[in-house]
């Protein structure tokens, strides 16, 4: 009974999300062109909203904690072990406050309605796996657009996403926050723990787990002078790890 409420429930959810994507795809498109990235901005965190608490649909929850003193002053560079595609919404809606822009994947800036396009013109760093010299370049100007304009990077130093049943995670590679950090200097490191997202898509985008608690916890955020970029990764890592009760 229970697998075939994932496959009725999915059906629901992905019809929704596949509607938020084209009709926020078209929104996004109107209000950079017309309006300027400031309201293209607000029309993709609302759109990740739309995403995220869509996911009620299937009867799952989410929950996301947010400690109060994360600075608005300063850039942040945000470390999180990465479970799914769904860990990203509620990081873009939660977290909007601080602007965070995505370290991803060249191949996703092309096909996905809604998606694709906020990547394009948000200012993310869209690296190419198999050219290193690019993935670098692309992950240096983003350090040095959240150095600028005090905003925040978002990276998966997992490179890709665990598929372990349980959540745990792969080594983090610091090549890319050793990278920000060369470029934003002032910048802050703040993990986050992100649980259950993996086992809400366990086999992709269908069927979806019904009834999923998935959650996201900012935790506190890591000091890096006088460290070097190694230290403030493996801090990182395990302060998830623990959090997951992993360690």
């Amino acid at each position: 009974m229970k697998k075939v409420l994932d496959y009725l429930l999915s059906c629901v959810y992905l019809l929704y999300f596949g509607l938020v994507l084209v009709i926020f795809h078209v929104l996004q498109v109107v209000t950079f062109n017309v309006f300027g990235k400031q309201a293209h901005k607000n029309t993709v965190d609302w759109m990740n909203a739309f995403i995220s608490y869509g996911w009620y649909l299937t009867g799952s929850s989410i929950r996301f904690h947010i400690p109060p003193n994360l600075p608005t002053d300063r850039p942040i560079i945000f470390v999180a072990n990465h479970q799914s595609m769904f860990d990203i919404s509620p990081i873009i809606w939660f977290l909007r406050r601080h602007g965070p822009i995505f370290v991803s994947k060249i191949e996703l800036a092309k096909g996905i309605p809604g998606v694709s396009y906020n990547l394009r013109k948000s200012g993310a760093a869209l690296i190419d796996r198999k050219d290193p010299k690019q993935a670098i370049m692309e992950i240096a100007r983003l350090g040095k657009l959240i150095k600028d304009t005090n905003r925040s990077a978002v990276i998966f130093p997992e490179g890709t996403r665990s598929r372990d049943p349980d959540g745990r995670m792969k080594p983090f590679v610091v090549g890319g926050v050793a990278t920000l950090l060369k470029r934003a200097p002032n910048a802050l490191v703040v993990p986050i723990a992100v649980r259950g997202t993996g086992r809400f898509n366990p086999t992709g985008l269908f069927p979806l787990t019904s009834f999923t608690r998935m959650s996201w916890a900012t935790l506190p955020g890591i000091e890096p002078t006088g460290q070097t970029p190694d230290e403030v990764v493996k801090q990182a890592q395990d302060a998830i790890a623990r959090e997951l009760g992993h360690s």
